[in-house]
């Protein structure tokens, strides 16, 4: 199952040109004018069935089944097209990630940032990161809570960042930075937390072993990465459940052979 956004724009494309392709011959042979209503349906339930026959997710489903549909309404309503350009660039500015990386905004509940308060504790953890920081829900408690401690958060959506950055003005234990999280070095970090997607989570696993330090914890909520069992799984209590998946940093062998 794929889920990338050329593949879903794939199968659209293939709903759509297998209605239009009969469509248009049977109207243009009857020389009938084509019912747009009754088109978009058709072409939103044949891509349907396409989403659920390649098991997409079911939001997916829902998004292929309403997309042509809600083409046509918004075409009948004849909005200004300004309107639409704005809507993007408002969506861009704070949900950048889900466009480049599959990554929507998240946040952190209070039960998730109270979890992670007696993890920083326990660990006795002296720099956090937070990857995909967000509206710095989960750091700027953690930092007026632990002032002695260092907490760097990272966001790419240009208008959450900004948000964030305001709302963690005056903590100077606190750095909240526009970027992106793959050009983020992981190396001194006790504590490294990310509540991202499935989708990037084997990769973020690979660049944690490339780059933190022995001893040190990645931590990652809701989404475990593909294939590797956590050192600790710790249940987040709230609706839905938001359970942190905690994998602890191990020597690389070839650190270990070169020391030998």
């Amino acid at each position: 199952m794929s889920t990338t956004p050329l593949r879903q724009l794939a199968l659209q494309g293939a709903a759509v040109i297998v209605v239009l392709s009969l469509a248009w011959p049977y109207y243009g042979w009857q020389a009938q004018a084509m019912p747009w209503r009754e088109t978009s349906l058709t072409i939103g339930g044949v891509a349907l069935l396409f989403a659920t026959l390649t098991r997409q997710p079911w939001w997916w489903r829902l998004i292929h089944a309403g997309f042509m549909p809600l083409v046509w309404v918004t075409y009948r309503l004849a909005i200004d097209p300004g309107w639409f350009l704005l809507a993007f660039i408002l969506l861009l500015l704070v949900y950048r990630g889900a466009l480049s990386g599959q990554v929507p905004l998240y946040l952190s509940n209070r039960q998730t940032v109270a979890a992670l308060d007696r993890l920083i504790a326990r660990e006795d953890a002296g720099r956090i990161l937070d990857l995909g920081a967000g509206l710095g829900s989960t750091l700027i408690p953690l930092a007026d809570t632990w002032p002695e401690r260092q907490f760097i958060g990272t966001e790419n959506a240009p208008a959450t960042w900004l948000l964030s950055h305001l709302l963690g003005v005056g903590r100077s234990n606190l750095q909240l930075r526009w970027g992106d999280l793959w050009q983020v070095p992981l190396t001194g970090q006790d504590l490294v937390y990310a509540f991202l997607s499935p989708a990037p989570m084997e990769r973020l696993w690979q660049k944690a072993q490339a780059e933190m330090t022995p001893g040190s914890l990645f931590v990652s909520n809701s989404f475990p990465v593909p294939g590797i069992a956590p050192s600790e799984l710790i249940e987040v209590p709230g609706s839905p459940p938001r359970p942190l998946y905690c994998y602890r940093i191990q020597q690389s062998c070839c650190a270990a052979s070169q020391k030998s």
